[in-house]
């Protein structure tokens, strides 16, 4: 078994963890986000750590960036039990779970073609959460359903 001493990664002094994000998500995190590592920033992934809640968890550290509002709830689309801590000063000023909203507004689109959302109408994708784990989103406008791997293909 390994040790946890043996995959520690070093505390960054400015920025956001993004911590319990399930066991190989957090590369789709990052798309999600937009972080390609070509920023410029110190960026650290930690992948398939053993993880007493999920079993396996990965862990991003992204140096001198906080998350606003809608990118948080952008990873709770892809990581439902994630944790946000803020830091600063190498010390953690804030610290909180992500929840899905009720309604998911402009983050993603329809998955179907045809729906008025997708059209040349000044329409925001809107979606109701029918349930978070796993994953179910229903459009307001067509009632598409749409699942955890239709949202990833977004991105």
């Amino acid at each position: 078994m390994v040790k946890e001493e043996e995959f520690r990664v070093k505390k960054i002094r400015e920025g956001t963890v993004i911590d319990h994000i399930s066991g190989g998500n957090a590369l789709a995190v990052l798309r999600f986000l937009g972080i390609t590592g070509r920023e410029g920033g110190v960026l650290s992934v930690v992948l398939n750590v053993p993880s007493k809640k999920l079993g396996q968890k990965d862990i991003v550290k992204i140096e001198g960036r906080e998350l606003n509002p809608e990118e948080v709830d952008k990873i709770a689309l892809i990581a439902p039990r994630a944790t946000i801590n803020i830091i600063r000063d190498f010390k953690v000023v804030e610290k909180k779970k992500v929840k899905l909203p009720k309604i998911i507004r402009g983050i993603i689109k329809c998955a179907n073609p045809a729906c008025i959302s997708n059209g040349s109408e000044p329409i925001q994708p809107m979606f109701f959460v029918d349930s978070e784990d796993p994953l179910l989103l229903r459009c307001y406008y067509c009632h598409r359903l749409m699942e955890r791997e239709d949202v990833l293909k977004q991105f």
